[in-house]
């Protein structure tokens, strides 16, 4: 029931910055966490951030100070701001439902939009 679709992607310059966005359709309750990820060729996806409804915030350690992640209610929306992009952030970035709550691993999360190509060029 739930449907997401993420934009924003480009290809940019080392230190440049990006916001992707994630579009949410569908009901969206307390108890969901919603995350980003991302995936390299050839490379396991990841987790990037998150957050619970009632507002808190976790990142992975390779974006914590550079990445921000929030949400809007109305419309129901994700955001993923980039800044102080480095070429290791190339991935196609995902954002992602997980029914049951907390969780960085990819294998806990239920619904999943189609994804989004950020390339970071030195």
């Amino acid at each position: 029931q739930v449907q997401l679709v993420e934009s924003g992607g480009d290809s940019v310059q080392a230190g440049s910055s990006l916001r992707l966005s994630c579009a949410v359709s569908g009901r969206i309750y307390s108890s969901h966490f919603l995350g980003w990820f991302r995936q390299a060729p050839g490379k396991e996806r990841e987790f990037v951030a998150g957050i619970r409804m009632s507002g808190n915030k976790y990142y992975s350690d390779s974006v914590k100070g550079r990445f921000t992640i929030s949400r809007d209610s109305t419309p129901k929306t994700l955001w993923l701001q980039m800044n102080s992009l480095k070429p290791e952030d190339t991935a196609d970035y995902y954002c992602a439902v997980a029914r049951r709550g907390y969780s960085r691993d990819s294998k806990d999360f239920d619904v999943w939009g189609q994804g989004t190509q950020v390339t970071v060029s030195s």
